[in-house]
């Protein structure tokens, strides 16, 4: 360990900055949001410090450094390009024990400033000692896309109530377990969701029933998105973060389920056409026995749960058995398909709106107004809908849409794998064959934008 990690409280204490550029600026920003009084030296001061001077937030002591700015002072920054003057001070801070830094160059610093994640008051410092900034910069970014934005108001409330909790219960261990059902319970996602009164009723209820020993299990619908792991929305990698149980479907990539907890359990409960799959009792009795041993239950779907996922029934199983229920949406396999393949699915000039079915839907009659599917001003776009795609074409060009309106067929959409492929209805023999199952269909003028706006990868055929 190359520096011991340390929080430093800075409240009311007096910081000295020397320099008043824009990287000594960045600094003070950090300072004043830990409370600390400002002290500046700089010949040159940018016009961001200029307005912190102006309304007085910070104080400015000279242009030239002197041996007198050193007393009553907590620590040191040297944010400028002097090398004797850093020289100097490396060696007085260190002959008076004053901490220093001496920004971009840690030989002469005491200590560095970490990368930090501000959920106050929580909040993560991270360090890699000053060898590998860039490398730090993405490690931080993955850690600030897990933690919520609203973790900092569950401390806070926590914070507020713990002398009345531990007043309540004598017993550290109970304290503790009582503390940890909170955290895993909907107490958090209440605060997490806004609804702080809610949150406290919880913790007032479990401070009269007194029982720590039963966990409440809940179900949460996760929208995996299209395939690539990057649209996973921040609140779904978060709820994986947090599973104990994951039901998943086929259409989840690789990528996705690597973002789960590792220690959560994984089923896959996926359906394929031609094969025995589970059907769709048997994926909810699974769901509410896992959720009633007090598992948080993940049901991650392909694309978003509500739009043919059967979300719906899986969420009025939850409601019939009492148990507590969260949606966390996806983004739907049109949305990030059409957008990865360069389609947009409306456009003023071609298409004033669009239709989502399934071939489902074509091929076991649901559909009873073929007019309005061959209405030319609006997308088409059809889900599952590869092996009935012939039928569909004909059927369509039967009820009055153009025989020369364009196709797209899209598998894997949104991953490293994908391919679109593009034909005319009366044509779509000849791309149909090429195409795995699933993939997306794509119907109407739209499509002929491919050409100009496909940007993901040239894979159009």
């Amino acid at each position: 360990m190359n520096y011991f990690p340390i929080f430093v409280n800075l409240k009311s204490k007096n910081v000295l900055v020397i320099g008043a550029g824009e990287v000594a600026f960045n600094k003070i920003k950090l300072l004043l949001r830990a409370g600390a009084i400002v002290n500046v030296i700089s010949k040159k001061i940018c016009s961001e410090v200029q307005l912190l001077l102006s309304e007085k937030k910070i104080n400015f002591l000279s242009d030239n450094f002197d041996l007198i700015y050193l007393k009553k002072i907590f620590l040191v920054i040297s944010a400028n390009n002097d090398v004797q003057l850093n020289e100097y001070l490396s060696k007085i801070c260190n002959e008076r024990c004053l901490l220093l830094n001496v920004v971009d160059d840690t030989l002469k610093c005491s200590f560095i400033f970490p990368s930090i994640i501000d959920r106050s008051p929580i909040v993560i410092a991270l360090s890699s000692g000053g060898t590998a900034p860039v490398l730090l910069r993405l490690l931080r970014e993955k850690i600030e896309a897990i933690l919520p934005i609203k973790l900092g108001d569950v401390a806070k409330i926590a914070g507020k109530w713990r002398a009345v909790v531990k007043k309540h219960f004598s017993s550290f261990l109970i304290r503790r377990r009582f503390w940890e059902k909170l955290f895993k319970g909907m107490f958090l996602e209440h605060i997490l969701n806004g609804n702080q009164k809610k949150a406290i009723l919880i913790l007032k209820d479990n401070l009269v029933k007194n029982n720590f020993s039963k966990k409440i299990g809940e179900i949460i619908l996760v929208g995996a998105g299209p395939g690539d792991s990057g649209l996973l929305t921040l609140r779904g990698l978060q709820v994986l973060q947090q599973a104990d149980v994951v039901l998943y479907d086929y259409l989840v990539s690789k990528d996705v389920l690597d973002l789960v907890r590792r220690d959560a359990k994984l089923i896959c409960v996926g359906k394929r056409a031609g094969i025995k799959n589970i059907n769709q009792k048997e994926i909810i009795t699974l769901l509410i026995h896992f959720a009633k041993k007090g598992n948080k239950v993940v049901r991650l779907k392909g694309g978003d749960p509500f739009i043919f996922a059967r979300g719906g029934e899986e969420i009025e199983a939850a409601k019939k058995e009492n148990i507590n229920f969260q949606v966390v949406p996806g983004i739907t396999a049109a949305i990030g398909v059409s957008a990865y393949s360069g389609i947009p699915l409306t456009h003023r000039k071609y298409s004033q709106g669009v239709i989502f079915i399934t071939g489902h839907q074509c091929s076991n009659g649901f559909i009873n107004n073929w007019s309005i599917l061959c209405d030319s001003s609006y997308t088409l776009v059809i889900y599952m809908g590869t092996l009935k795609a012939i039928d569909i074409s004909k059927k369509l060009i039967s009820f009055g849409r153009l025989k020369s309106t364009p196709i797209a067929i899209i598998e894997q959409g949104t991953t490293v794998h994908q391919k679109v492929f593009i034909s005319s209805l009366e044509n779509i023999q000849t791309i149909i064959n090429f195409a795995m199952t699933p993939s997306l269909l794509i119907i109407g003028d739209v499509v002929n934008l491919h050409k100009t706006l496909s940007w993901f990868q040239n894979d159009i055929k």
